[in-house]
């Protein structure tokens, strides 16, 4: 039986990993995604800062799966109902079962020029992108940036670049975050807010909440007030939508994360309602559990099938939304909520500096979680 997996983020590595361990060996997973490489996209930002960290969150899928085939090939459109995919370059791929894990793309909302002036902050080269655009304006000591959007990206972008111009010396640059909420982080729990915005200011960082971009050329950015605001460079956060594969929504999916009988939705693809009606956040944290129980559930369908599928359906695993903790980088400073406890300084960077190498360890790349450890502490190799 072929197992189709399209998207290797943060749902689709571990539902892979775990579906090497579970499917009998005749089995085929075939993982479809459009790069060669799996990238740890909650460290993506300390590339604008810390270029040297680009290639310890990007880890070549040849070293993450053992029996999977890769194929560098992007989902165009899937029919779970004829349970077969269309790949961009017109091939259609027909599956047993597959789990849709494409994750989401940046929304522009159609405002007029925003998407041609901005760099979002999606991938390791938008970084490098911002960091290339950003090095001039520290070197003449003088410029605005303007990051539009104030959720998790904006936030962490906006102080890693208030770090890079304090460590360029570069006085005259100013870091400008807008944000159309009356809050920052306007999705995160509220005793977290206030402390994230104190943190983006004792660095520097100019924080405006409710400012509404409607527009941008290359020199301006409009808002809704009709003010305006020069800018030297834009980057654009401001929100999230899902790709073209679901005409950019994201569908609805229950606990048991089925699109449809054989076809999951998985991660930030989909919006998971849990077991006990809750709305699952689009985070890392969430669609990392989620994988496996996608996994699991398409190992009890298929082991039914290869029974010959008499009876009731197998039942299934159900997803439950736990959140453990929230974790935002500010530069060299953090917030960090573990259960009632908000913690700042010291300890907040020490525990979001340790995610991404648990991460990298609970994949196996364990060579690279500890290099992602040194360059997140500013140390060499060998030092």
């Amino acid at each position: 039986m072929r197992v189709a997996v399209f998207g290797a983020g943060y749902a689709g590595v571990p539902l892979v990993r775990q579906l090497e361990q579970t499917l009998p060996p005749g089995d085929e997973i075939v993982v479809f995604d459009d790069s060669p490489v799996h990238v740890v996209r909650h460290e993506i930002h300390r590339v604008v800062r810390r270029p040297a960290i680009a290639e310890d969150i990007a880890v070549p899928f040849t070293d993450l799966f053992d029996r999977a085939e890769v194929r560098q090939e992007r989902l165009a459109d899937i029919d779970h109902e004829a349970e077969e995919a269309t790949l961009d370059d017109g091939t259609t791929v027909e599956y047993d079962a597959a789990a849709v894990c494409t994750g989401v793309e940046t929304e522009f909302y159609g405002l007029p020029g925003v998407r041609e002036h901005a760099t979002p902050l999606r991938t390791i080269a938008h970084a490098e992108r911002i960091r290339e655009e950003f090095l001039p304006l520290a070197e003449a000591d003088e410029g605005e940036v303007i990051v539009g959007g104030a959720g998790l990206s904006g936030i962490q972008v906006a102080g890693e670049l208030a770090a890079l111009a304090r460590e360029e010396g570069a006085e005259g640059v100013t870091i400008r975050l807008l944000e159309q909420a009356d809050t920052v982080a306007p999705g995160f729990p509220t005793d977290i807010q206030g402390p994230l915005r104190e943190e983006l200011e004792a660095r520097d960082v100019v924080v405006e909440t409710g400012r509404t971009v409607t527009e941008a050329d290359a020199d301006t950015v409009s808002l809704a007030d009709g003010t305006e605001h020069d800018y030297d460079q834009l980057v654009w956060t401001g929100g999230v939508r899902g790709t073209d594969v679901t005409d950019g929504e994201r569908p609805v999916v229950r606990s048991t994360l089925q699109l449809g009988d054989r076809t999951f939705a998985v991660g930030d693809a989909a919006r998971v309602i849990d077991e006990d009606g809750q709305a699952a956040p689009a985070t890392a944290h969430t669609a990392v559990r989620q994988g496996p129980v996608a996994a699991e559930n398409i190992a009890r369908l298929l082991a039914h099938d290869r029974s010959g599928g008499d009876g009731f359906e197998p039942r299934l695993e159900r997803y439950n939304y736990d959140q453990l903790g929230w974790l935002v980088s500010v530069g060299d400073g953090a917030v960090a909520k573990v259960g009632p406890t908000v913690l700042r300084g010291a300890a907040a960077y020490a525990v979001k500096s340790s995610v991404g190498a648990g991460y990298l360890t609970s994949v196996g790349a364990v060579t690279r979680a500890v290099d992602l450890v040194r360059e997140e502490f500013g140390l060499a190799a060998g030092e």
